[in-house]
């Protein structure tokens, strides 16, 4: 069991080399629309889970406004 909680971990850091390589090869045009897409899905994602009759005081109670980048 060990050996293989080793080997998971192994490949986890070789992804996250991979993506860090990826990522430093990228445009600066491309890294924006990278994490304009991330925002995208992460709002989807918040819509879908809180419900909407919260989603204002959730955002009121951490002091950000309803919408994000403001």
């Amino acid at each position: 069991m060990l050996l293989g909680s080793k080997s998971i971990g192994l490949a986890l850091a070789g992804l996250a080399a991979y993506a860090y390589y990826k990522y430093s090869k990228m445009t600066a045009d491309e890294k924006r629309d990278l994490t304009n897409n991330i925002k995208e899905k992460g709002k989807k994602i918040f819509g879908s889970l809180v419900p909407e009759s919260k989603n204002g005081s959730v955002s009121q109670e951490f002091g950000q406004s309803s919408t994000y980048g403001g």
